[in-house]
């Protein structure tokens, strides 16, 4: 059986579907399944997200702009084209050293 996939499927281009807000952080949901989610985010820059954790193992990819990303506590500097995963139950943090985007995949780990 052949699927029409112009129907079921969009073309997209990451950093000019998401805009900056002044002062703020801006979030976009791409895909929402049971499994896990695909999200943008545009962070203004000084603009963080706290420390926390979540029940997911999480890809950021680094769309436009700088980041810092931390992972139980432990530095990491992100630039446009680089990645990094982020195991489920970890605590961890963004903060904008620039205005920047990126791509958050979240995949809920087994139980």
């Amino acid at each position: 059986m052949e699927h029409d996939v112009s129907k079921i499927s969009t073309k997209l281009n990451f950093d000019k579907q998401i805009e900056y807000s002044t002062g703020g952080i801006v979030s976009k949901i791409v895909l929402d399944k049971k499994i896990g989610n695909v999200s943008l985010f545009a962070f203004d820059k000084d603009q963080k997200l706290s420390e926390h954790t979540a029940p997911f193992d999480a890809l950021i990819q680094i769309i436009e702009g700088e980041a810092e990303i931390f992972i139980n506590h432990q530095p990491f500097k992100l630039i446009k084209g680089e990645s990094i995963i982020i195991p489920a139950n970890i605590p961890h943090a963004v903060i904008a050293i620039q205005k920047f985007k990126m791509l958050l995949t979240m995949i809920k780990s087994e139980s």
